[in-house]
């Protein structure tokens, strides 16, 4: 498992939420990921995840 970090905001740039999150591999970051997203009801928020070497997996603005 790698970690993930996942971070949400509101639309005054305030963070809302930041956690690490851990998946298999980026598709699978990117599919569950979503559903977590979902499931968080952050879907209509600013949002990002990105793995360990900063690349940019999931975002919403």
């Amino acid at each position: 498992m790698k970690p993930y970090k996942f971070t949400a905001f509101e639309p005054t740039g305030k963070l809302i939420l930041e956690e690490t999150w851990n998946f298999e591999s980026d598709v699978e970051a990117k599919s569950k990921g979503q559903d977590m997203i979902d499931e968080k009801d952050f879907t209509n928020k600013t949002h990002r995840l990105v793995n360990t070497a900063g690349r940019l997996i999931l975002f919403h603005s």
